[in-house]
């Protein structure tokens, strides 16, 4: 066993990368596996792993970044199964288990992706450094993360930033997509939404579409909502979305407008660059931020002996 060595899984709703790695510089491989049918997508991740494991040796630790919702708690009977997800046939799936028992007794991380993304982040990328920091991903869902003093952030639950309401932008009369709630954040901003409204994809709406000043302002509020509750110092807008760059000073600019100069912190001042930034990770974040999950938990087991 190498005991730097740590199985990782980016668990997504439209694909699945899987990797064994010990750090950026240290993938030994990797493997992108599309998001089916629970049943073969999970046989395709034992299948890789088991293998990689006799190729490149067994690794020390299994780091798991999902989209959920999904069961965080290991004390929960649940714990490591994807719950009431929007995505069809995988609620109330254990995607943990199998992995598990394919890599045998060693330990487990079981944290959302776009924790894990932060985190990636944090170690490695935009927010290198920082104690406090949150990611947004905005694709085919969103979802946050948020860090505060050094801590990934969890309450009864994970949090479901992406469900948060947000104030319907004057010129947008789109009912929103969540199968739950509609109009939510998700319903109104994520890529389906942006298809559903507009009739095509972001990445092939112009960059002077009014779609984008529309997507600004509920990410913007979004950013707004996040600051008025634990401030961070940086905010990390990833996804497949965030690759229309003509986003960040939309969303900077209106973020300024939402403030209204009500908070006082020294990031604040200026354009909010050093604030609202894309991840310096693209969109290997995910993936590396469970390498630095694995890792830290690794560093906390040794720690305690």
């Amino acid at each position: 066993m190498n005991d730097q060595l740590v199985a990782a899984l980016e668990a997504g709703g439209t694909k699945m990368v899987a990797a064994l790695a010990s750090g950026p510089e240290g993938i030994l491989i990797r493997e992108r596996i599309e998001t089916t049918s629970p049943e073969v997508t999970i046989a395709n991740l034992v299948d890789f792993f088991s293998k990689a494991a006799v190729d490149y040796g067994a690794p020390a630790v299994l780091a798991v970044g999902t989209f959920g919702p999904a069961d965080l708690d290991p004390k929960s009977e649940s714990y490591g199964m994807i719950t009431s997800t929007p995505k069809p046939r995988w609620s109330q799936t254990d995607l943990l288990g199998p992995l598990r028992e394919a890599l045998g007794e060693i330990p487990v991380v079981f944290e959302t992706d776009v924790n894990a993304a932060l985190m990636g982040e944090v170690k490695w990328g935009a927010a290198r450094g920082m104690d406090d920091a949150a990611y947004f991903t905005i694709g085919t869902g969103i979802g946050g993360g948020l860090m505060v003093a050094g801590n990934l952030v969890h309450g009864a639950g994970h949090p479901e930033m992406g469900h948060m309401r947000v104030t319907r932008h004057r010129a947008d009369e789109f009912a929103g997509i969540c199968p739950f709630h509609g109009d939510c954040l998700e319903g109104l901003a994520a890529g389906p939404a942006l298809q559903a409204r507009w009739g095509a994809p972001a990445n092939e709406l112009p960059s002077d579409h009014p779609a984008w000043e529309i997507e600004a302002d509920y990410l913007a509020q979004a950013c707004q909502n996040l600051l008025m509750i634990a401030p961070p110092a940086r905010i990390v807008l990833g996804g497949g979305v965030m690759h229309q760059e003509q986003l960040f000073p939309l969303v900077r600019s209106r973020l300024r407008e939402l403030l209204a100069n009500y908070l006082d912190r020294d990031y604040l001042e200026g354009d909010l660059a050093s604030l609202i930034v894309p991840p310096d990770l693209g969109d290997n974040a995910g993936l590396l931020g469970c390498v630095a999950l694995g890792l830290r938990e690794l560093e906390n087991l040794r720690a305690s002996l």
